[in-house]
């Protein structure tokens, strides 16, 4: 799949809220992922941003030098293509741990970014790591940002945190990469880390296409004439399969229908009008990546993120759409993001839970907590497989705090 118009693989830029994040973002792909108005007015991330860059390298220059997002390598050779990947630039703000999750279930490694001007760990950087961790993305990459602001006794006293904070977590033999992303100091070398360390995983293009939605909308200028007006855009990553522009598309959980005192949820079909990767149109796509689809759907379905959580496949081959679901629990032993690390204590039935699976978040009452399984009513339903992984989270004071995951049985 080298040089072709998809990416192959989707990494998180994750990490605490001012890390650098969105910066190194820019650094590696040339896109300001922060364009939200909110998001440029307040100066954090909000929504998940995406973002595609080609790893190349100079077939002339040897070791981490060779490697460049460039057109031209510093020794004036044109370097070739190895792969285009995707970043998921996730919020960093603990408000928003709730698409930070989202994000984290489209992600096949991840880049964690840790600022050297700051103590290790902020408790973002902690609840990110455990996040990754609960919804099981194992190739990870530590950056440590911000160099340039650090003496060299800084930065060195910093890494030693950060290799005492990642000790007994899945990024404990993560490679730390020392990094300015103001200054573009280092990205080379972390460009060969990606492609030593954050491999494209094997994809099965037989099995019946999947696909996880992260964005909804209405492409729609406010005032277009009805003969120009186009269809509601889906976005999101293909975990399994293929789509095909002229195919027909379902999205569950889909409607919601109200008739009398009872309430269902109607799936959606519809066509596939188009399909882009990146900025560019393709007839078809596969897993990796971040895919938008054009469809003929009215685009009042789509706008605001409307579809957002739902999966769309080939119809008649999705999940059942579930508004109860049983669980088995795995709880950290503490409570991490906030400043006092409470100790975690079991579910407890008639409990409010905040929940993730896949792209969708809705919130859940256990209607039955045991020690091994717990029964969880959704206010949102969802559509999930048996063994899918779920991310749970508590309210504790005014926050939402991750505290474990569990797999659905």
């Amino acid at each position: 799949m080298t040089g072709t118009k998809q990416s192959e693989v989707n990494i998180g830029m994750v990490g605490h809220v001012d890390h650098g994040k969105t910066s190194l973002t820019r650094k590696l792909t040339g896109v300001w992922t922060d364009t939200h108005s909110e998001e440029l007015k307040r100066g954090i991330s909000i929504r998940l941003g995406y973002a595609d860059c080609e790893i190349k390298k100079c077939p002339k220059c040897e070791g981490a030098e060779a490697y460049t997002v460039g057109t031209k390598c510093e020794c004036g050779e044109k370097p070739e293509v190895l792969r285009k990947i995707s970043f998921v630039d996730a919020p960093g703000h603990e408000t928003l741990m709730a698409t930070m999750l989202s994000g984290a279930s489209l992600m096949d490694g991840a880049i964690l970014v840790i600022a050297a001007s700051e103590t290790c760990p902020q408790p973002q950087t902690k609840e990110h790591l455990m996040a990754l961790d609960a919804l099981g993305v194992k190739n990870i990459l530590i950056v440590q940002n911000k160099i340039d602001l650090v003496s060299r006794e800084k930065a060195v006293e910093n890494y030693d945190e950060i290799k005492e904070f990642v000790k007994g977590t899945v990024a404990e033999d993560a490679p730390i990469i020392p990094v300015s992303a103001h200054h573009g100091a280092n990205l080379d070398i972390l460009l060969s880390a990606i492609q030593e360390y954050i491999p494209t995983p094997k994809r099965d293009d037989t099995l019946d296409v999947r696909m996880h939605v992260a964005r909804s909308f209405d492409v729609n200028k406010p005032g277009s004439p009805i003969k120009n007006l186009k269809g509601g855009v889906i976005g999101g990553s293909i975990i399994q399969g293929i789509l095909e522009t002229g195919a027909d598309i379902e999205i569950r959980p889909g409607i919601k229908v109200v008739e009398g005192n009872k309430t269902s949820w109607k799936p959606i079909i519809t066509k596939i009008t188009s399909l882009g990767a990146g900025s560019k149109k393709v007839k078809e796509a596969q897993p990796g990546g971040l895919i938008g689809v054009g469809t003929e759907l009215d685009p009042s379905l789509t706008k605001s993120d409307a579809l957002n959580g739902s999966i769309a496949g080939k119809p008649g081959t999705l999940p059942p759409t579930l508004e109860q679901i049983t669980i088995k629990p795995q709880l950290l032993e503490r409570v991490v993001g906030s400043q006092d690390e409470l100790t975690i204590e079991p579910l407890k039935t008639n409990e409010v839970l905040m929940l993730n699976v896949g792209t969708s978040t809705t919130v859940g009452i256990t209607a039955s907590a045991r020690p091994e399984e717990v029964d969880i009513k959704l206010k949102l339903p969802i559509c999930a497989d048996k063994s899918d992984r779920v991310a749970i989270s508590r309210k504790i004071g005014s926050r939402w705090r991750l505290i474990g995951y569990g797999l659905i049985i």
